[in-house]
């Protein structure tokens, strides 16, 4: 365990994740030629994007964004476009899943140049999860452009309220031209590991896997043993009551639902996450005087954040980032707060939170 292990990754973790995401993705995965192991999935997301957007390709975003997307594509000499998740006519401001992609629109943003499209399921900072009848709009788009589709699924285990997390590449026609993003840090909670993959069919990853060797080389063997095993496990335990899968999200939900309470109570309006474990929150209606003058240029949510910090000793994270500068003001009225915490920290939190007005 304390030596350098196969470079695209450790044997025992690459069996472990093919036997697994084989029975999920309805399709029979080659450990040896389907799976490359990273430094965490923001490396596998480098690798990925650095592999097969070259200099002119368009990649289509859909924000709210992990803020790396838009950098990781230009760095390759792509061009990001962005289109943006809005919220349902009709539907519930308060709820992820009413937050939904316009088919024509996005339809607009394909053309020639259009080299794939990433997406986030769960999504982060929002916490949507894809419906299959959403996810089949945009598989239907990749097929009919011929476009790769990156699908970053770090938080596929956290889902809440009955939302089933649905696998791009499981749908017809999609397994040839997707790509899974997936990550041991959020799966196991063990996010210090840095240990997460790629998953693709074997010409794609011919290409991730030339980036991976010549960026890093290979990844750490003692934390890729200790994913296997936890796969292992999981596998011989999937979908009981010992499963950490089941177990993870039926806590993280009574933190959720705590947290949305107190959001209410004082008179905002979070956004209640299908997925993930951030909460989204409108401070449009909260009215404090920030005193930055100075800072009148910055997008609101990055100005009541620092005052939130200062004043009252309280993190968050504004919206605004997640987004391209074309749509930042659109959406600068929401600030990300993070509900995985012990329950201390997160009684501690709303303490402040009830007396943020004073």
């Amino acid at each position: 365990m304390h030596q350098y292990t196969r470079s695209v990754g450790h044997r025992p973790l690459v069996e472990s994740l093919a036997r697994f995401f084989s029975r999920l993705m309805g399709h029979q995965i080659d450990p040896q030629g389907e799976v490359v192991v990273t430094v965490g999935a923001y490396h596998a997301l480098f690798c990925t994007i650095q592999a097969l957007v070259e200099e002119g390709d368009e990649v289509i975003i859909v924000e709210p964004f992990f803020d790396c997307y838009q950098s990781m594509v230009h760095l390759s000499g792509g061009k990001s476009v962005p289109v943006p998740l809005r919220q349902k006519s009709g539907g519930c401001a308060s709820l992820s899943g009413d937050w939904v992609l316009s088919p024509e629109e996005l339809e607009s943003k394909f053309s020639s140049l259009t080299k794939a499209i990433v997406i986030n399921n769960p999504n982060n900072p929002l916490g949507k999860v894809y419906t299959r009848e959403e996810l089949q709009m945009i598989a239907d788009l990749c097929i009919k452009y011929d476009v790769i589709c990156i699908s970053d699924e770090v938080y596929e285990w956290l889902t809440y309220d009955g939302a089933q997390h649905v696998r791009i590449a499981s749908l017809p026609g999609m397994w040839e031209r997707t790509v899974t993003i997936g990550s041991a840090g959020k799966t196991f909670s063990a996010t210090g590991w840095k240990v997460g993959w790629a998953i693709s069919q074997g010409q794609i990853m011919k290409f991730i896997r030339a980036v991976q060797q010549i960026s890093v080389s290979d990844c750490p063997t003692a934390a890729q043993e200790a994913v296997a095993r936890g796969f292992q496990r999981e596998y011989e335990v999937f979908g009981t009551a010992q499963s950490y899968f089941l177990q993870l999200p039926a806590l993280l939900q009574t933190k959720r639902d705590n947290l949305a309470s107190t959001l209410e109570e004082m008179g905002l309006k979070p956004i209640l996450p299908q997925g993930g474990y951030f909460m989204i929150v409108d401070i449009s209606s909260f009215k404090v005087e920030l005193n930055d003058r100075g800072s009148e240029d910055q997008p609101y949510d990055s100005r009541f954040v620092k005052w939130m910090i200062k004043e009252k000793g309280l993190s968050a994270i504004p919206v605004s980032l997640f987004y391209s500068r074309q749509h930042k003001k659109d959406f600068d009225k929401y600030i990300r707060l993070c509900f995985i915490k012990e329950d201390s920290t997160l009684e501690a939190a709303q303490d402040i939170l009830k007396k943020l007005d004073q």
